[in-house]
């Protein structure tokens, strides 16, 4: 089997987000080797915005799964870490999403393990993409003739912040 190199998008905004995150990290080895992560940011919510803060990450990786047996990993990861059936875009205790995986282009439609590769709102989300430049910024995104750093620099991040623990910021 070839080894591709993957980016996976983590974020958490209920219970210990920090911990929810380590555990995810923790539980995706073997299956998927950790080359870099990036720093952690808090953030603010994205889509459903009346929510705590996320803590977001991005770690490049290294797996032989196909893209659909990494979906099935990282499905059975959220599921060990707590994440509940909720609605789209509200609070979680985890989510991993792939964000890249090696240059390929994945769109498989099936109702039961929806897939697209790269995301579909990679290029709009400075939460994904202030992390992700961290580690590539000149990595090309499949489909989007467009590098990590030109898509950042297209979007506001200002509520994209480095993570201090024991900082107090404002929750909604």
């Amino acid at each position: 089997m070839t080894v591709t190199t993957i980016y996976l998008g983590l974020g958490s905004n209920r219970g210990e987000r920090m911990a929810n995150l380590e555990a995810a990290l923790a539980a995706l080895t073997p299956a998927v080797r950790m080359v870099r992560r990036s720093t952690v940011y808090e953030t603010e919510p994205w889509g459903y915005v009346e929510q705590a803060r996320f803590l977001n990450m991005v770690v490049e990786a290294e797996t032989e799964l196909s893209p659909q047996e990494l979906l099935a990993h990282i499905k059975h990861i959220e599921q060990q870490v707590g994440r509940v059936a909720s609605f789209r875009y509200g609070p979680r205790e985890i989510d991993i999403d792939i964000l890249l995986y090696g240059d390929f282009q994945v769109d498989l439609g099936e109702a039961e393990a929806r897939l697209t590769i790269p995301h579909p709102r990679l290029a709009e989300r400075a939460f994904v993409l202030v992390p992700l430049a961290e580690l590539a910024p000149q990595l090309a995104v499949p489909g989007l003739a467009a590098t990590v750093a030109e898509l950042l620099a297209a979007q506001d991040a200002s509520g994209v912040m480095q993570f201090t623990p024991g900082a107090q910021h404002e929750d909604r």
